[in-house]
């Protein structure tokens, strides 16, 4: 079996779970959250703890297990605590503020690009050169840090771009004659 899938999720004090034949809430201080359930795991609520056991015998199961397991833990901890990705402008006049769901990034462009924030996702700007980015679906988070990070990746000669806090940049020598 999985060693991820054998261990229990602990669900913490202020988060509820209800499991049913096809999908699992999560619901907590920071949303609602549902997934629907692989019909190769079976799902069980013991106390305050998940279990996950395969369905069968088969290497999908056990796998499918070990899955399951890591997406609702990321479920629990994402409405009990939140998740959030924080990204660093490198670059002269490089600046972003946040104004409602919208983060608006000058990144030595012509024109400003704005970014529009999915349901579920903050942003904030503590200064003009960081931007942090949270939620309660992590995989949500990162796919937006992603989104703003490819609008100007760090670039290899100065390092100038948008870079996860703690990316490190290797910069790169220039030619020499």
């Amino acid at each position: 079996m999985s060693r991820v899938g054998k261990m229990p999720v602990a669900v913490p004090q202020g988060v509820d779970v209800a499991i049913t034949a096809d999908q699992i809430t999560v619901k907590g201080a920071g949303g609602t959250l549902t997934r629907a359930l692989n019909p190769l795991v079976k799902v069980q609520k013991e106390g305050a703890a998940l279990t996950f056991v395969p369905a069968n015998d088969s290497a999908e199961a056990n796998a499918m297990s070990g899955t399951m397991r890591a997406l609702v833990a990321n479920m629990v901890g994402g409405v009990g605590k939140g998740f959030e990705r924080k990204l660093t402008l490198v670059g002269v006049g490089f600046r972003a503020a946040a104004q409602g769901s919208k983060l608006n990034l000058q990144v030595g462009f012509s024109h400003p690009v704005v970014k529009e924030m999915p349901a579920g996702v903050k942003v904030a700007c503590p200064t003009q050169t960081e931007i942090v980015i949270s939620g309660a679906d992590r995989q949500a988070v990162g796919q937006v840090a992603a989104e703003v990070r490819a609008f100007r990746p760090p670039e290899p000669y100065k390092g100038k771009g948008i870079r996860y806090a703690d990316e490190r940049v290797v910069i790169k020598e220039t030619k020499k004659k």
